[in-house]
């Protein structure tokens, strides 16, 4: 470190350490690709690390001064800028630390800093103890990296397969370390580092924390000394040391001590084995390829130096500290001594290998085979490594093979020592001391050290040489495969010793020989052999011969032996009643002949556990019968250590069920378990006399372990139901009460003599009980009380064992209360983190422990079902709240924290962390447990950071592993490792589950969210800011975002896919929670950046599993939707924009572009979906199968429908076993393998069904995205033309997924879905950009999307629509929304009506250019009708049928492809196939429908909204004349009079109560006019098109007016005219204007005189009604209503106001066309035609709203019924009035639009206020907006002035035109009558001439001028003056401006002004 120090913060010490660590490991161990460059850069910038193997960088005063200042000056630390000042008190902890490890004070400074960054990952730990973790965690990183550095080497024992590359770069480095010197560092290293020693150095300086620490610190220095020394023994195995070297290792181990129990410590064992590979040449005899290149590499053969040092080194007699050791080593050197001198090189060396012999000698002198078992087999790491495994067993057997002569000086020896000790016993002298017991020892280690195989190898096959009987394809030893040829002369020796040692053993030898056989029948095949050993020594046929009994080491042997001590004890007891217990005869069994009895046992034992044929043979053997003689022993007495032995045997026998079910026989008949008593029998016997007299006052418990054992054994074979049958109430409950009565309850309270064997017991009976519970499954008839029937009398049955241990789990039993206890001890004892006698045990029990609470809970829910179902007296809780029960020990309910505990110690215990987790997550199902839970997990400070800590560590652990299911559990690092899995994946199930119930629950703790005050107050922090502890959120975090900062993109979603996915889940979870969402959002965004850095990554692809990428995604996109919604609400214009354009960008960056990234989430999603065959199947019924199938089916915890294929099993192979008879049990394996194929059929649906799903899944989260993008965010974030291209790509690739042959049809609908909202949108961005004005005339075509790709979508839709077939009608819901809004595009937009265009002549419209609407519209029709009928097929098919929803889009469909066919084809068509005869037919059904809506409360609108569907459509149709006639000749107006709907007028009062307040049910009347209006439309429709045939047309109308005229008639009298009524009321008298007329009836065809008069009255009446509409709406009520409208609806007024006035000018002007019409119809001369209005030209006074007097001069009475002509007069004043005001409006407006862009911001609000709904509604809106909003106003403004501008007009003309006639015949033809004539009849008659006569029905002139001469002279003078005065000067100036301003540019031109001029005319007459 140069004058410019900068700390780093990483800590120089540990975190590049840590780095180079994690590279190593992935190139060598995990052999990434791109790894070997990043080893070759670590490797460089860390050698000194390695040169320099754990020194510490020195002190220097520079540094101390340095650190001093760094609380006043600051110190640089590296990336960031600037010095930071640290605390004094930091400054003191670096100084400690600097003289506590003597190192440089800066570097203690480092480990300081790192260690209070990386604090939160050590709750409970100060900065300080966690730089302690640090620094020896650095130091072990640099051991490992060592030690798998060397195993990469290429050598001569093993190789791990990596590349060239890799190999050569490793090789070079450690070759250069080792030349410098790196094995006299290791040794250093080994023999200064202990772990007590550091201990108390780190004491003194309070370096020490809580057990948890000290464990920590003990483990890591622990693992750096053995990794140490792993590197050297790694070394060793694949190259020789250097003589200097070799030598220093051996100068080291004469040093070395043994523990305690004289074993070696595993550090000094690696080094022993390091010198055994030194020596060892016996790879010279694998002829490997490369046996020349390691031959030459030996320093054995090519260094003379290096023999001759060694030999002396090892010849040397000075005495090692351990003999033993050194006896090894002889042997070994002797051994290679030995090789060598076979080989053509060893010639050199003859005067080493002379010596071979003697030292063999020297290390038997040195009990080389005792120190061998003791010190190297007794070490527990010998077992888990496989090259010591090997290296000793080519130790032993190249002793025996290569001194043959030894070995028999051995058994000499031996035979010689067994005649002295016989002598010595039969003359009772004592033994002699010379006993050597070499070959003793070498047959027990040879028993030893193959009794145990961990990694399968089964190395003493090479004591077994096949004799030529054996010759069976399976069974060939050590050379499969190779039959005939000669086994190696190796194993010839081998077996050759195995054999002879067994002939004329001395008796001294017997026990050790089968200690030998023991472990050489340790393995399948060798127990093969050497039970076909035992058999053939028995006395065959060659010895009978010879007269020779068989060799005491043989079957027949043994069990006659086991046979004659039955018989002997058996006999000794007449009286089995006897106290036989207590007083044990004296004649017994020997202390020699237990062991050779024992040791007989264990061999059987061996051999039957490992062979079946053996197993089966034996026991069907009908000499020995070795069940039976075992039962008999166990009923005699002997000790129970023997009787342990036996149980063991039989549950060796019993692991075959066949021999199980006959065994539990013989168990209950021989009574070794009492079950029945005899009468008058005093005390029990059996076992449980046994256990507690014998082996209670012993403190051994042997026999009862063993029973359980044997129990536990039967009990998974078979379960007999009929035990005892006769004798006792039958089944296994005497045993059960046994084990829990007599076993479990007592077994904290006995006395122990070996401390373990407590745990012992409790694990070996919690295994039984676990197992019966595990096999149980609840059933109906368990619940149900049987009789059995005993000894004439009828009991009650016992339940399966597997229901009383559920029933005692569910109550507060003693049972269930020793369990808890027992986890409570278990924690306590794994928190002192101390080893302590039994802890295997412990842990096994409490793990057993863990098990049955999680399968009570798990099978609870149906046991209580059950329970309840049956009505049985039976009293259970459930479970999970007799866990929240007080515990007696702590008095606190605190046995959920105990269980939950045990997640604190998953890294010592996954497996009991695992099932915690598990019942955990069982337990958080249950809503009300979850906040008493909170409570007990905060309740105390210090227990709930511990709890918080064990579920944060088994999330952040680094070993778990996904495993694949196949994955064999061989392997015990991987199924750990799939373990801490299982457990990630049930505490984060555990926290989705709790997140969906209310707060506070579990989740939210765990998650670091505040649970006592409101969740959304909370203030998420990284860990470690502001005293935020680590919590489960940050560990899922953290794995999430491993990887992210790479292209790779994040490790888990390759590495633990499921897991992943959970994860993504919860925080998807957490963001859509509204409580959660806030505070989870703002860290995301803020502290993480979680979206961004992930989005970047997608889409996941992982090959393997489709789904769960899929799901990965799903979550990931439906969090990505919720952020965009809210950044977007929240104004954040930048986060939204970063992730916008991450999604839809397709040149990110660079030039050349990319696919968008939506866009390729897309292809990821495949649509295809393989289905699984039917089944073939040759036994089962396949509808039985399917049926039973989806009985099996439920839905699991995702929501998927899967089927539950372990009780498929179950139900199946049940099926199988009930099949009875000769030819079942001859087809069984064929039936097996059908219910095999069946299972694998029904995985596979299982799979596509979740495969489906995922699919389905992330299809709508993507669309969710999508339409949130285009929604949600601002429209200006993506400007209009990339809009519309990003839509058309979307579109066009979801089409081309979806019509894919393949497509799956579960996906189509939300792709439809999904299509509908994207043309939706590309309609509305295509239509806004018109309205700007952009684009219209761009070359390319209508938009900024050209017209070729707008085709190319429609074409595509239709595919679409047409492909769905005859299925998925809802579906095509969506498709035809989608038409409609494409469609919609080429709709040409409404444009203001300037009242000039009229003028243009015809010829310049026809051949104006087409404009790009209509193109556009050409060309989409031309592709509709290139589909031709299968297209119009599928629409109108939908139209008529199926879910209203469509048939309602299908009925839209056809009214706008109608709407632009100009060819009439889709009319043709929808004729001539029926359709619409069936449209037309169907509204004679809807009428029922109908009228139940008008109830107050309708059931449902669906009927009215079908209806007006329809309605619309046949309007549309009737617009052309063709279709008109249509309709007429389909029967129309016919279905419409059958229709009653139309009488039930609702009482408009009646139901202001019931009114829905939201306004979106319409009142009843509402509802009414809702039918009534769309029929007056058609019917106006159809009279305006069917010019031609009017008459028919219009009389079929009348029809239907005349059959519903009570309700018309009421209609035009209605009182209070709205709105409603108003529109009715335009509409009716629009229809009646142009039906009821006089002409009507005639072509009514043959109508008799009587209907024809009622049809006459009818028509009359609507006359009379409509004259005095008229009167109302032209004289008194105008102003009052359009006053009323403005006071009712203050903000709309305007509005209302607009449309009440088109309302009743429209009236007015059907009004007066119908007086028009009539006035024409009855005569052509104004003398014979009929007045409609009284001669009175007063006109209307009540202004006010008064009653309007006709007249002041004649008597109302007289003219009540006729309107006088100055109301005619009155109305043309009105309308030349509104005329001015209406034109001046029109101006501004155009006005206004012209120059749009110049107008105040007001106005421009003022406009758009209209049309935005809600206040504040305008501000919010962006200024483009607001100016197409005020354009669009104003269109509709000048649309409708100019309609009204047309109306006034129309009426002015109607209005003159009837003055005209009127004045003409009263002015001109009528005679006026005599006044003094009395005025009734003369009034009666006038007015029937006035109503009933005016169809011109008097033929004769006379009778008219007779009633005509009524009126009086006085009438007609005065009419002629009013006249006169109201059509003055004025009124005429304005009625000609008014036909120069309008009628100009319209037709009539110059019609006002020869009809003004003609009154004027009439007026000025003189008087006659």
């Amino acid at each position: 470190m140069a004058a410019q120090m900068a700390v780093n913060s990483g800590a120089s010490l540990w975190g590049p350490l840590k780095e180079l660590w994690e590279t190593v490991d992935g190139a060598v161990l995990r052999r990434q690709s791109e790894s070997v460059h990043l080893l070759d850069l670590q490797l460089k910038k860390h050698k000194a690390h390695f040169l320099s193997l754990f020194r510490n960088p020195p002190k220097s005063a520079e540094q101390r001064e340095k650190v001093r200042k760094a609380s006043t000056e600051g110190i640089a630390i590296q990336g960031q800028q600037g010095s930071r000042l640290l605390p004094e008190q930091l400054l003191k902890e670096a100084f400690i630390l600097s003289d506590l490890f003597d190192m440089g004070e800066l570097v203690a400074l480092e480990l300081l800093l790192a260690g209070e960054q990386q604090q939160p990952h050590f709750p409970g730990l100060t900065r300080g103890l966690v730089a302690v973790l640090l620094y020896w965690d650095g130091r072990l990183c640099v051991a490992n990296s060592l030690r798998t550095l060397i195993q990469s080497r290429h050598g001569k024992t093993f190789t791990l397969d990596l590349s060239g590359e890799l190999v050569a770069l490793t090789t070079r480095f450690t070759d250069e370390l080792m030349n410098q010197g790196l094995t006299k560092r290791i040794l250093t290293l080994v023999s200064e580092i202990n772990v007590t020693r550091e201990f108390e150095r780190l004491q003194k300086e309070r370096g020490l924390g809580n057990e948890k620490h000290r464990k920590e610190v003990s483990d890591l220095i622990k693992e750096s000394r053995q990794a140490l020394a792993d590197s050297l023994f790694s070394w060793t195995c694949q190259s020789p040391l250097t003589k200097d070297d070799t030598l220093a290792l051996i100068g080291h181990l004469e040093t070395v001590t043994a523990q305690a129990d004289g074993s070696l410590d595993t550090v000094n064992l690696a080094l022993v084995m390091a010198l055994l590979y030194c020596l060892d040449v016996s790879f010279v005899e694998q002829g490997t390829e490369d046996r020349e290149d390691l031959l030459q590499a030996l320093p054995l053969l090519t260094e003379r130096q290096y023999v001759s040092a060694v030999h002396s080194r090892l010849m040397d007699g000075q005495p090692w500290k351990l003999p033993g050791l050194q006896a090894v080593c002889r042997l070994a050197w002797a051994l290679s001594l030995r090789v060598l001198s076979q080989l053509p090189q060893g010639c050199a060396l003859v005067e080493f290998t002379e010596a071979d012999e003697a030292l063999a000698d020297q290390a038997l002198l040195g009990d080389v085979f005792l120190f061998m078992k003791e010190g190297m087999l007794g070490c527990e790491s010998f077992r888990q490594e496989e090259f010591y495994i090997r290296r000793l067993h080519s130790l032993i057997t190249d002793f025996l093979a290569l001194m043959p002569m030894k070995v028999k000086q051995l058994r000499n020896r031996a035979d010689e020592d067994a005649r002295l000790v016989h002598m010595s016993l039969q003359m009772d002298s004592e033994l002699p001391s010379s006993l050597r017991k070499d070959l003793d020892h070498l047959m027990i280690l040879i028993g030893e050290f193959y009794s145990k195989d961990s990694f399968g190898l089964e190395l003493g096959l090479e004591f077994w040489c096949p004799t030529e009987s054996l010759q069976h394809t399976t069974l060939q030893g050590s050379y499969l495969g190779m039959a005939l040829q000669r086994p190696p002369h190796k194993q010839v020796v081998l077996s050759k010793f195995v054999r002879q040692m067994g002939d004329l053993l001395p008796s001294t030898l017997y026990i050790s020989y089968l200690r030998m056989l023991k472990g050489l029948a340790n393995g399948p095949q060798c127990a093969h052999y050497c039970f076909s050993l035992l058999k053939t020594n028995g006395a065959t046929h060659s010895d009978n011969i010879q007269g020779v009994s068989g060799s005491p080491v043989s079957w027949e042997h043994f069990f006659h032996s086991l046979m004659l001590y039955h018989e002997n004890l058996r006999r000794d007891f007449p009286n089995p009643d006897t106290a036989q217990y207590r007083h044990p005869p004296l004649r017994g069994i020997t202390q020699r002949e237990l062991e050779g009895l024992t040791s007989f046992l264990q061999l059987l034992t061996t051999i039957i556990t490992w062979s079946e044929n053996a197993r089966l043979a034996l026991c069907e053997h009908p000499q020995w019968t070795p069940v039976v003689v075992m039962l008999g022993l166990l009923q005699c007495s002997v000790p129970p250590v023997l009787k342990a032995e036996v149980l063991h045997c039989l549950a060796a026998f019993g692991k075959s069920p066949e021999i199980a079910a006959s065994l539990w026989q013989s168990l209950e008949y021989t009574q070794i378990l009492q079950t029945v008593r005899a009468p008058g029998q005093r005390q029990a016997a059996g076992i449980e006399v046994e256990l507690n007299e014998i082996e209670s006052s012993c403190e051994e418990y042997p026999l009862t372990r063993a029973f359980c054992h044997l129990t536990s054994t039967l009990v998974e074979s078979s379960l007999p139901v009929n035990l005892g049958a006769g004798l006792r109430v039958p089944g296994f409950q005497p045993y059960l009460n046994f084990l829990r009565d007599s076993v479990f309850l007592p077994f904290p309270t006995r006395a122990y003599r070996r401390p373990a064997e407590k745990w012992e017991v409790a694990d070996a009976v919690l295994e039984v009980f676990h197992k019966l519970l595990r096999d149980y499954e609840p059933q109906p008839s368990d619940f149900v009380q049987e009789m059995v029937e005993l000894q004439g009398e009828q009991v009650p049955a016992d339940k399966p064992p597997g229901h009383s241990i559920m029933f005692h789990l569910l109550n507060d039993s003693p049972m269930l209360a020793l369990c808890l206890s027992l986890l409570e001890e278990g924690v306590r004892q794994l928190d002192t983190y101390a080893p302590f006698p039994g802890k295997k045990h412990l842990e096994s029990a409490v793990l057993h422990c863990l098990r049955l609470l999680d399968l009570a809970l798990q099978k609870e829910v149906v046991f209580m079902d059950l329970l309840r179902e049956s009505q049985s007296s039976l009293l259970v809780s459930p479970l999970e709240q007799l866990l929240q029960g007080v515990s007696p020990q702590t008095r606190r309910a605190d046995h959920i924290v105990n269980i939950a505990r045990y997640l604190y110690h998953s890294s010592s215990n996954p497996e009991a962390a695992f099932q915690s987790a598990k019942i955990l997550r069982r337990i958080a199902n249950y809503p009300n447990i979850q906040n008493r839970l909170v409570g007990d997990f905060t309740h105390d400070q210090t227990v709930s950071d511990k709890l918080m800590a064990g579920f944060v560590e088994c999330l952040d652990n680094e070993e778990a592993e996904e495993g694949t299911e196949k994955g064999d559990d061989s392997d015990q690092q991987k199924k750990i490792a799939k373990i801490r899995h299982e457990t990630q994946i049930h505490v984060l199930n555990l926290l989705i589950t709790s997140l969906e119930l209310k707060t506070p629950n579990l989740a939210l703790y765990l998650l670091g969210y505040e649970v006592k005050k409101p969740v959304s107050s909370t203030n998420l922090q990284d860990p470690g800011v502001l005293g935020c502890p680590r919590s489960c959120l940050h560990a899922i975090l953290s794995l999430l975002q491993r990887g992210t900062e790479k292209r790779s993109g994040p490790v888990l979603t390759q590495q633990a896919p499921h897991l992943a996915e959970l994860c993504y889940q919860v925080i998807y979870q957490l963001c859509a929670c509204p409580d959660t969402s806030g505070p989870t959002m703002r860290y995301l965004r803020t502290s993480q950046d979680f979206l961004f850095s992930h989005l970047q990554h997608l889409p996941f692809i992982l090959p393997g599993n489709q789904i769960a990428a899929l799901s990965q995604m799903s979550w990931l996109m439906k969090t990505a939707a919720i952020e965009l919604r809210v950044t977007s609400l929240n104004r954040q214009r930048s986060h939204t924009q970063r992730l916008v354009s991450l999604l839809l960008d397709d040149q990110p960056h660079t030039q050349h572009t990319v696919r968008r990234k939506l866009l390729s989430v897309l292809d990821a999603i495949d649509f295809s979906q393989d289905m699984p065959e039917l089944l073939q199947l040759d036994f089962f019924e396949r509808t039985q199968i399917e049926q039973v199938i989806s009985n099996c089916e439920h839905v699991n915890e995702q929501g998927h429908t899967v089927c539950n294929v372990k009780l498929l099993h179950r139900v199946l192979v049940a099926e199988v076993n009930a099949l009875q008879g000769m030819a079942a049990i001859g087809q069984r394996p064929l039936l097996m393998e059908e219910v095999n194929s069946i299972l694998q059929q029904v995985v596979e649906r299982n799979r596509v069904r979740r495969s489906l799903s995922a699919k389905r899944h992330a299809l709508r989260s993507w669309r969710s995205l999508v339409e949130t993008l285009l929604t949600a965010c601002p429209a200006d974030l993506i400007p209009a033309d990339d809009r519309q291209l990003i839509i058309r790509d979307l579109l066009l690739d979801l089409h081309d997924k979806v019509l894919s042959e393949d497509a799956a049809g579960e996906l189509m609908p939300i792709v439809a879905g999904a299509v509908f909202t994207l043309t939706a949108h590309l309609s509305q961005s295509v239509l806004s950009e018109q309205q700007q004005g952009v684009g219209l005339e761009a070359s390319s075509g209508f938009a900024s999307i050209a017209n070729s790709a707008l085709h190319l979508i429609l074409r595509k839709l239709l595919d679409f629509i047409l492909c769905t077939g005859g299925g998925y009608q809802r579906l095509r819901a969506h498709l035809y929304g989608s038409l409609l809004y494409y469609l919609q595009i080429a709709q040409k937009p409404d444009e203001p009506d300037t009242l000039q265009t009229a003028g243009k002549a015809m010829w310049e419209r026809l051949t104006a250019p087409e404009d790009g609407f209509s193109k556009l519209q050409r060309e989409n029709l031309a592709i509709i009708e290139s589909y031709g009928k299968a297209l119009m097929e599928v629409v109108c098919r939908d139209a008529c049928d199926g879910h209203e929803i469509s048939r309602m889009l299908a009925l839209a469909v056809l009214d706008r492809i109608l709407s632009i066919d100009r060819q009439n084809q889709w009319l043709v068509y929808l004729c001539n196939s029926g359709y619409l005869r069936s449209l037309v037919e169907s509204l004679r059904q809807d009428d029922a429908a109908l009228q139940s809506l008008l109830t107050p409360q309708p059931p449902l609108l669906k009927p009215l909204y079908i209806y007006e569907s329809k309605m619309a459509l046949l309007t549309r149709v009737a617009k052309t004349g063709q279709g008109a006639v249509e309709l007429l000749r389909c029967g129309l107006v016919a279905q419409l009079i059958e229709c009653q709907v139309f009488d039930m007028v609702p009482d408009s009062d009646a139901h202001r109560v019931m009114r829905d307040l939201s306004g979106f049910i319409p009142s009843p009347m509402d509802r009414y006019r809702q039918i009534l209006l769309p029929t007056l439309r058609l019917f106006q429709v159809i009279l305006t098109s069917t010019t031609m045939n009017h008459q028919q047309g219009a009389a079929q109308v009348l029809q239907w007016l005349i059959v519903h005229a009570d309700t018309i008639q009421s209609l035009l009298r209605c009182q209070e005219l709205s709105m409603g009524v108003l529109q009715e009321l335009s509409l009716l008298t629009g229809i009646i204007s142009k039906t009821a007329l006089p002409g009507a009836l005639e072509s009514g065809g043959e109508v008799n005189s009587a209907a024809l008069l009622e049809f006459q009255g009818h028509i009359n009446r609507f006359q009379r009604l409509c004259l005095s509409l008229l009167g109302r709406l032209a004289g008194s009520e105008r102003e009052r209503l359009l006053k009323q409208a403005e006071i009712s609806a203050p903000g709309d007024s305007a509005d209302k106001r607009e449309e009440m006035e088109v309302a009743m000018q429209q009236v007015c002007a059907n009004i007066m066309e119908y007086c028009q019409t009539l006035l024409l119809q009855s005569s052509a001369q104004a003398q014979f035609s009929i007045c409609l209005f009284s001669p009175s030209g007063s006109e209307p006074a009540g202004r006010d709203g008064g009653r309007a007097d006709l007249s002041s001069t004649m008597p109302s009475m007289a003219y009540s019924r006729a309107p006088s002509l100055g109301l005619v007069l009155y109305l043309l004043k009105n309308s030349a009035a509104d005329f001015f005001r209406f034109h001046q409006s029109h101006r501004q407006s155009l006005g206004k639009l012209q120059s749009l862009d110049q107008l105040p911001p007001e106005e421009l609000k003022e406009l758009c206020q209209g049309l935005v709904s809600g206040p504040g509604g305008v501000e919010k809106i962006s200024s483009v907006q607001r100016s197409l909003l005020a354009k669009r106003r104003l269109v509709q403004l000048i649309n409708n002035r100019a309609k009204l501008l047309a109306l006034c007009s129309y009426v002015i003309e109607t209005c003159l035109f009837v003055l005209w006639r009127h004045l003409e015949y009263y002015l001109l033809h009528c005679t006026p009558a005599d006044p003094k004539d009395s005025l009734l009849p003369g009034a009666s008659f006038y007015r029937s001439r006035l109503a009933d006569d005016s169809f011109g029905g008097l033929q004769a002139s006379g009778g008219r001028s007779f009633g005509l001469s009524r009126v009086s002279q006085q009438d007609l003078d005065l009419l002629k003056s009013d006249m006169a005065a109201g059509f003055g000067e004025v009124l005429q100036r304005k009625l000609l401006e008014v036909e120069g301003l309008y009628s100009q540019v319209r037709s009539r031109y110059t019609f006002i002004q020869a009809l003004v001029r003609r009154i004027r005319g009439l007026l000025r007459q003189p008087k006659s």
